[in-house]
C-alpha cells in the first residue's frame, strides 16, 4: 500500500481533499509543439516578405499618351526624355554633353508652352549665372565655401494667364541635370528631369484653374555642392515668389520615389497624403539622413537653410549600390518607377496649386516641438501623418500607464517581483550580446575567407545567411540563458511559497511563469526605447510605440488575470499572432529596405581609402541586422524555449549560416558584378611641389584606389600594367587622403606639360601685427578645383583676378579638422586666375589643429582629360569595376600644389 505522503503528490492533498488529475496535467503543462514554433516562425518570414514585396516592390503598370490623354502623366512620354538624356553619357558641369542636355531640356520646355492650354500662361528662361558663393552651415559642408561660376538653368514657369496674382505665390519643382563624370545618371536624375517635364506639360492643360504657379526649375551643379539650388534662390527674380519647394532626387535608381525629408512646416506632407495615390514616405529615413548618419546632401537643405521654405524631399533608393556609378543605367530602371512618382506629383500639385492656403506656406512659423510631422505609410496605399503634439499626448500617456503598471506589479509582488523583473532583464541583455557577437564574428572573418570582405553586395539576400542566421542563434542562446537562469530563480520561489504542490507541478508553472516574464521583457526594451525617442523628439519612435502597445494589448487581452491564484498557462499562439500584425504590417518592410540600402552603401563607405577597417562594412550590417532581430524577434524568441523546436531552429540557423559562408568562400556568387559594380577611381596625379612646400621637379604617377572596403589584388592582376599596391604612398587629395591605394609610375609622363601645373604665387605679404599675405593662383586648365586654407588664417576673401569680381568675402569662416575648404566648379567660361587675401590669426605660430603644421595652402586642380596610360587601365578595368564620382572625387587628371607657412 502506498503512503499518504505520496498520494499528496500524485493528485491528493495534505487536507486529503481529491484532486482532478486531467485538470492538474492540463493547468501545469509546460510544453509547446514544435510543430506550431516553426509554422510561427513561416508566417512571420513570409508575411514581412510580403509585406516589403508590396510596399517598396510592387509599381505600378507603365501608362501611354492615349491612355492618360493631355491631362495625365504617361510614363512612356516620360522615358522618351530619359532616353535622350542618357544617350548623352555622362554630363558633368563643363562638359559638351552638358550644354545638350540643357539644350534638350529647353526645347523640351518651349514645346510645352506651344502645346499649353490657351488659358494658360508657360514662362521658358534659359537662365545663366555668372557667378556665386554657397555657405552651408549642416551637414557635409561644415568648413567649406562652395564656389561657382558660369552655371545655366532651365526654369519654366506655368500659371493661370487671367489670375494676376498667381505669380505671386509659386510652388517650386526642382532636380538637376548634371551628373558626375562617371555615370550616364538614368536614375540620378534623368529620371527626375523627365518626369519634371512630364508633370509640365500635363499642368500646362490644367492650370487655368489654379490660384498659384507652379515653377519648374532643371539646374546644373547640384553635383558640385547644390550650387544650382543656391544660384537659383539667390539670384533669380521669381525665387521670391516661391513658398513651398520640392526636391526630387535619386541614391539609387528607380523603384519607389519615397518622400524622406519633409517640413519644417507640415503642411505640404498633410496635404500629400491626402491625394498621394502611392503614398511612399518614412520618416525614419529623415531621422537618419538629418542625423549625419547617411552622408548625403541634396537641393532641399538649400531651399530650408537658405531660403527658409518648407516642402518635401523625395528619393528613388532601389539599388543604392550603383549611386554615382558606370550602372546608373537606363536598362536597371524598373518600369513603372517614373509612373509611381508622376502621379503622385501631378495629383498633389493639382491639388496644392489649387489652394488658397498655400500663400502663407513661407510666412508661417513652425514650433517644431509641437507642430514638425510624424508620417509613415503602410503598404504603399495608406499615408498616417499626425503632428508632433499629438504623438507627445500619446507617447506620454503610454509611458505613464506602462511605468504605473509596472510599479504596481512591483508593489503587489515584493522583492520577488523586482528580482524577476531584472532577471528578465538580463535576458534581453544577454540576447543583444550574443546576437551581436555572433553575427560580427562572422562579419570579421569575412576579409579572411573572401575575396571581399562585402561578399554579399551584388546579393543582399546573402545577409539573412551571413549574419540574420547568426544573430538569430545568438539572440536564441542569450535569451535562453537568460530563461534557465530566471526559472531557476522562480522555481526556487515557488518551492517556498507552493510546498503543497509536487515537484513537476511547480517546475512546469516556473517554465511557463519565466516564459511570460521574458515577453514581458520586450516590452521593457521597446518602453525604453520609447521613452528615450521621446525626450530627444525623434520622429520615428513611433515605431517603439506600436511595438510596445499592439503586443501590450494583445497580451492584456488573451492573457492577462485579475486573479494571483489561477496559475501560469502556456501562451496563446493568438497572442503572439494579434500582437505582432500591427507592428510588422507598420515597419516589417522598412526594416528590410534599410537593410538593402545599407547593404548598397557599403560600396562607397570608405571616405578616405584605406583609412577603415576592411571588416568595418560587415561588421555596420551585422550590428544593423542584429539589432532588428532583437527588437522584432523577442516575444517570439520567448515561445521557444518550452519548445521542441530549440535545437531544430537552431540546427537550421547553422546550417543556413554555413552554406552562405560555403557560398562565398567558394566564390560561387560573385560579390560584384557588371551591374553592380566596385567604386573605384582611376587618376594621373601630378604633384607638383613637395609635402612641406619645398620647390622639386614635378612628381606623376597613376593612382588606383577604392572606396569600396578590400584590397586590390585581383584588379591590379586583371589590369596588368605595373601596379604596386601598399599603404607606403599616401596621397593627399586635399578633400581625403588615400591610406591605401596602388600606384605605377611608368609612362607616367605622357599627357601633360609642366604649363598644365597649376601655380600659387605671392604677391605682397605684410609681417606685422595685423598680417596680410596676397596670393595670386592660376589654376591653367581648370575649371574645378578645391583648395584648403589653414586655421592660422583667421579670414580671408577671394577675387576673379580676370575683373576684380569679389566671390567670397569677408566673414566667418568655419574649419573641420584645422582646415577651411573652398570648392569651386565653374563652365567652361568660368574663370581661372584668383586673388586670395588672406588676414593671419594673431600669434599664429601658436595655432594648432591640422596634422600638416608646414603647409599654409592645399590646392588640387582637376581636369577632365584621358591620358594615355589612364585610357590604357580604363580599357583593362574589369567589368565588376567602376569610376565612382562625387563633388570631392578627382577627375582622370588632378595637379596637386601647396605653399608652406614660412613661404
Amino acid at each position: 500500500m502506498r503512503s499518504r505522503s505520496k498520494n499528496s503528490s500524485d493528485g491528493v492533498s495534505k487536507s486529503g481533499k481529491a484532486v482532478d488529475q486531467e485538470k492538474i496535467r492540463n493547468v501545469v503543462t509546460a510544453k509547446r509543439s514544435g510543430y506550431t514554433v516553426v509554422a510561427l516562425f513561416i508566417l512571420i518570414v513570409h508575411g514581412i516578405w510580403a509585406v516589403h514585396r508590396y510596399q517598396f516592390e510592387i509599381l505600378p503598370d507603365p501608362l501611354t499618351a492615349q491612355q492618360v490623354g493631355k491631362r495625365g502623366f504617361s510614363e512612356e512620354e516620360a522615358m522618351k526624355h530619359v532616353e535622350e538624356l542618357t544617350q548623352l553619357g555622362p554630363h558633368p558641369v563643363g562638359s559638351d554633353n552638358l550644354e545638350l542636355g540643357l539644350q534638350y531640356v529647353l526645347e523640351a520646355a518651349e514645346n510645352i508652352k506651344k502645346t499649353a492650354h490657351w488659358e494658360v500662361d508657360v514662362e521658358v528662361d534659359l537662365f545663366h549665372v555668372s557667378s556665386g558663393a554657397n555657405i552651408l552651415v549642416g551637414g557635409l559642408f561644415k568648413g567649406k565655401t562652395l564656389v561657382y561660376s558660369d552655371l545655366k538653368h532651365v526654369v519654366l514657369r506655368i500659371s493661370p494667364k487671367y489670375v494676376s496674382e498667381a505669380t505671386d505665390s509659386a510652388i517650386l519643382v526642382s532636380s538637376h541635370i548634371d551628373t558626375v563624370y562617371s555615370a550616364e545618371g538614368a536614375g540620378d536624375c534623368s529620371s527626375c528631369v523627365a518626369v519634371m517635364l512630364e508633370l509640365a506639360r500635363g499642368i500646362s492643360h490644367w492650370a487655368h484653374g489654379f490660384k498659384n504657379s507652379v515653377i519648374f526649375l532643371f539646374n546644373t551643379g547640384e553635383e558640385e555642392g547644390l550650387n544650382g539650388a543656391h544660384s537659383f534662390i539667390t539670384q533669380h527674380p521669381w525665387s521670391s515668389t516661391i513658398r513651398m519647394a520640392i526636391d526630387l532626387e535619386a541614391m539609387g535608381i528607380g523603384g519607389t520615389s519615397a518622400i524622406f525629408q519633409a517640413g519644417p512646416h507640415p503642411w505640404a506632407i498633410e496635404n500629400y497624403a491626402l491625394v498621394a495615390k502611392y503614398p511612399s514616405a518614412q520618416i525614419l529615413a529623415q531621422d537618419l539622413f538629418t542625423s549625419g548618419v547617411v552622408k548625403s546632401a541634396t537641393d532641399f537643405q538649400v531651399y530650408k537653410e537658405v531660403a527658409g521654405l518648407s516642402g518635401l524631399d523625395f528619393a528613388y533608393a532601389d539599388n543604392t549600390a550603383v549611386y554615382h556609378t558606370k550602372n546608373d543605367k537606363l536598362k536597371l530602371l524598373k518600369p513603372g518607377s517614373l509612373q509611381h512618382l508622376g502621379e503622385n506629383m501631378l495629383a498633389f500639385l493639382l491639388h496644392t496649386a489649387a489652394s488658397s492656403e498655400l500663400a502663407k506656406g513661407k510666412a508661417m512659423a513652425v514650433n517644431e516641438k509641437t507642430d514638425a510631422a510624424i508620417y509613415f505609410d503602410i503598404l504603399g496605399t495608406y499615408m498616417i501623418v499626425f503632428r508632433q503634439r499629438l504623438a507627445n499626448m500619446l507617447y506620454n500617456s503610454v509611458i505613464m500607464q506602462s511605468i504605473m503598471i509596472w510599479a504596481t506589479s512591483l508593489v503587489m509582488g515584493g522583492p520577488p517581483a523586482a528580482i524577476t523583473l531584472s532577471l528578465s532583464f538580463l535576458s534581453i541583455i544577454l540576447m543583444w550580446i550574443f546576437s551581436l557577437l555572433f553575427s560580427t564574428t562572422i562579419a570579421f572573418i569575412l576579409p579572411l575567407i573572401s575575396s571581399s570582405p562585402v561578399p554579399f553586395v551584388s546579393t543582399p539576400w546573402l545577409i539573412i545567411g551571413l549574419f540574420a542566421s547568426p544573430a538569430f542563434l545568438g539572440a536564441l542562446t542569450g535569451q535562453h540563458i537568460g530563461y534557465l537562469i530566471l526559472k531557476s530563480y522562480i522555481s526556487r520561489v515557488f518551492s517556498k511559497k507552493m510546498e503543497n504542490l509536487s515537484p513537476v507541478v511547480r517546475s512546469n508553472r516556473a517554465k511557463l511563469e519565466a516564459e511570460r516574464s521574458l515577453y514581458k521583457s520586450g516590452l521593457l526594451q521597446w518602453l525604453i526605447l520609447l521613452i528615450v525617442g521621446h525626450y530627444f523628439k525623434v520622429g520615428s519612435s513611433y515605431v517603439a510605440l506600436v511595438w510596445l502597445a499592439s503586443p501590450a494589448f494583445a497580451y492584456g487581452l488573451l492573457e492577462a488575470t485579475l486573479s494571483s491564484a489561477r496559475a501560469p498557462k502556456a501562451l496563446k499562439t493568438i497572442t503572439l499572432i494579434f500582437g505582432l500584425f500591427v507592428p510588422f504590417l507598420i515597419s516589417g518592410g522598412m526594416f528590410i529596405r534599410l537593410a538593402g540600402t545599407l547593404a548598397g552603401m557599403v560600396v562607397r563607405l570608405d571616405r578616405n581609402p584605406g583609412g577603415s577597417p576592411e571588416w568595418l562594412g560587415s561588421v555596420t550590417v551585422a550590428v544593423y541586422i542584429s539589432a532588428v532581430i532583437c527588437l522584432t524577434l523577442v516575444y517570439i524568441l520567448s515561445y521557444i524555449h518550452i519548445s521542441g523546436a530549440k535545437k531544430l531552429v537552431a540546427i537550421a540557423s547553422f546550417i543556413v549560416c554555413g552554406l552562405s559562408l560555403i557560398v562565398v568562400i567558394a566564390g560561387i556568387i560573385p560579390p560584384f558584378t557588371d551591374d553592380v559594380s566596385r567604386a573605384v577611381n582611376v587618376v594621373h596625379v601630378v604633384e607638383a611641389s613637395g609635402r612641406n612646400g619645398e620647390h622639386k621637379e614635378p612628381n606623376s604617377y597613376i593612382s588606383l584606389f577604392s572606396t569600396t572596403p578590400g584590397k586590390l589584388t585581383k584588379e591590379i592582376e586583371h589590369i596588368d600594367e605595373g601596379f604596386v599596391c601598399g599603404r607606403e604612398k599616401i596621397t593627399d587629395f586635399v578633400t581625403f587622403t588615400t591610406s591605401y591605394s596602388c600606384w605605377a609610375e611608368n609612362d607616367s609622363v605622357q599627357g601633360w606639360t609642366e604649363n598644365d601645373i597649376p601655380t600659387i604665387n605671392v604677391e605682397t605679404d605684410s609681417k606685422t601685427d595685423e598680417r596680410i599675405t596676397q596670393v595670386t593662383i592660376d589654376t591653367k586648365l581648370s575649371t574645378r578645383w578645391t583648395l584648403a586654407i589653414s586655421n592660422k588664417i583667421e579670414d580671408f576673401r577671394l577675387k576673379d583676378a580676370e575683373n576684380g569680381e569679389e566671390l567670397i568675402q569677408i566673414g566667418t569662416k568655419s574649419t573641420s579638422d584645422g582646415w577651411h575648404s573652398i570648392q569651386y566648379s565653374g563652365g567652361k567660361n568660368a574663370p581661372k586666375r584668383f586673388g586670395l587675401t588672406l588676414y593671419w590669426v594673431k600669434n599664429h605660430t601658436q595655432v594648432t589643429g591640422n596634422d600638416d603644421h608646414g603647409l599654409l595652402l592645399r590646392l588640387r586642380t582637376d581636369v577632365d582629360r584621358l591620358t594615355p596610360k589612364v585610357k590604357r587601365v580604363l580599357e583593362k578595368l574589369p567589368s565588376w569595376c567602376s569610376l565612382f564620382g562625387k563633388s570631392t572625387s578627382p577627375y582622370t587628371l588632378a595637379f596637386l600644389s601647396n605653399l608652406p607657412v614660412d613661404f
